[in-house]
């Protein structure tokens, strides 16, 4: 089976780029013939055969008020003429989409279904019924569902995209464009890595009976016990829809605890002075997995609709149980009682109550322990099965 695999960016930049760089490698491992579609760039480490890509724009940059962006954004005849050059060399059986708003634009489903191809997209996010793809408002620094009806106006109201005016036009008239012509019916399978991401992507009438909730994969790894030591980890990025504000006044009101930060962000400033908050910074590889494996547990306190944090699955694969904001996908990966706790988002008394529960029962902490070291999440091989067999069916 050919599979043409389409994300804006094809260099090493986040989740969905590891997804696509594992799957293709995977899939290709198996027989199967994988090529790339994206932006051009000098990073690049996946492609196409005929070196066919769309021109390199950068949405977060400073010159979005050139005059060609606003049209590229929302419509790229760029991105259908480059497409359309891998299309008729490569010639697929599918075409898997995954992040392509704004640098590529909804615009090259045309395209692809000028071949009555078959399209799957991965949902990364939200971005087919939220212009800002979070469903989080910038202003209120909370949860936001206004959109889900339709009206997109709710995104330059509260300038929802980066907090841009001219941005968050763009992604209104984005939204309402492709809602009125109905694009996205022409997608015949959508995977949703969590059932509540599946739940708000069906308020959308277009994508109803389109969706399929599989989580995410992950790396099988070696189940190992070691000796615990005595801190409590949160590792990710240090910013306000990450609850770290809120986490920050709990682990004041615990001096006598220690915990380690590993991460970075805006509000890194903010651990600084702290004397129980041990902040080590960005970590990866072993050493990542070394202190995730020693925490007696992590936390992950986001306060908005996380879909299905990589975070949550890899600390219970070494091992190591999550408290968890029981909020977004969160609590489909965490098995309350077992492999962790849930406190309610956002709430400081909740958090601070659940962590005391597991500190001070060191026997029911090594129990949750073991218990993570039986979890079984999908690997690549578990989540391709079930992905080839969508593309057949499609």
């Amino acid at each position: 089976m050919k599979i043409l695999m389409v994300n804006k960016f094809l260099y090493p930049n986040g989740g969905s780029e590891t997804y696509i760089f594992k799957l293709g490698e995977y899939i290709t491992s198996i027989g199967h013939e994988v090529q790339y579609f994206g932006m051009e760039d000098e990073r690049n480490i996946v492609g196409n055969k005929v070196g066919s890509y769309t021109s390199n724009m950068n949405f977060h940059g400073n010159y979005l008020t050139k005059l060609i962006y606003p049209f590229k954004i929302i419509y790229s005849f760029e991105a259908r003429k480059k497409i359309r050059q891998v299309l008729n060399d490569f010639k697929p059986d599918v075409v898997h989409l995954n992040n392509f708003n704004f640098q590529i634009t909804p615009s090259i489903i045309y395209e692809i279904k000028k071949d009555k191809l078959p399209i799957i997209f991965t949902a990364h996010d939200y971005q087919l019924v939220c212009p800002n793809h979070m469903l989080y408002d910038l202003k209120t620094k909370g949860m936001c569902n206004k959109c889900l009806d339709g009206n997109y106006a709710n995104c330059l109201k509260n300038k929802c995209v980066h907090g841009s005016v001219m941005k968050s036009i763009l992604g209104m008239m984005e939204a309402t464009l492709y809602k009125m012509l109905h694009t996205y019916r022409k997608i015949d399978k959508i995977i949703c890595p969590s059932q509540f991401l599946e739940r708000k992507l069906v308020t959308n009438k277009d994508l109803k009976s389109k969706t399929v909730a599989i989580h995410n994969f992950i790396d099988l790894v070696e189940a190992k016990e070691v000796v615990k030591e005595d801190y409590i980890l949160y590792f990710g990025r240090f910013s306000e829809e990450k609850g770290i504000k809120n986490l920050i006044k709990v682990c004041k009101e615990l001096p006598y605890i220690k915990f380690v930060f590993a991460g970075s962000g805006p509000l890194e400033e903010e651990l600084s002075g702290i004397t129980n908050i041990k902040n080590i910074g960005f970590q990866h590889g072993q050493t990542l997995e070394d202190i995730i494996r020693k925490a007696q547990f992590t936390l992950y306190t986001s306060e908005w609709y996380e879909n299905c944090p990589f975070s949550v699955m890899e600390s219970q694969m070494y091992g190591t149980p999550v408290i968890g904001a029981n909020i977004g996908g969160i609590p489909e990966l965490i098995e309350v009682g077992k492999t962790g706790l849930l406190f309610e988002s956002g709430n400081i008394d909740d958090l601070k109550d659940k962590i005391l529960t597991l500190w001070n029962d060191k026997v029911i902490c090594e129990e949750f322990s073991k218990n993570c070291l039986n979890v079984n999440f999908n690997t690549v091989f578990d989540y391709s099965e079930q992905l080839l067999t969508i593309y057949k069916n499609c």
